[in-house]
């Protein structure tokens, strides 16, 4: 969609791809979803391993105060933590 920009009206972009081609989402887009939305990336894991000690570090490493300063400060709005 980005290449198409100029010879369309409106365009849903994946944040990702917005980024990838050096668009501002918090500038150049119409509406950006909140962390309320129901797309957010979640963190899965098959029955037998979801209680291990690798997922647990795992999630809570992702979940993390550190991990959501790096996605604020890098991101700055355009890729919100939903946690």
């Amino acid at each position: 969609m980005p290449r198409v920009l100029g010879e369309v009206d409106l365009a849903l972009i994946n944040t990702n791809y917005a980024l990838e081609a050096k668009l501002n989402p918090t500038k150049d887009a119409l509406f950006i979803e909140d962390k309320n939305s129901p797309y957010v990336n979640i963190l899965v894991a098959r029955p037998d391993n979801k209680d291990s000690d690798a997922m647990q570090k795992l999630a809570k490493a992702l979940t993390s105060d550190d991990v959501k300063k790096f996605i604020e400060d890098k991101y700055k709005g355009a890729i919100v933590p939903a946690f």
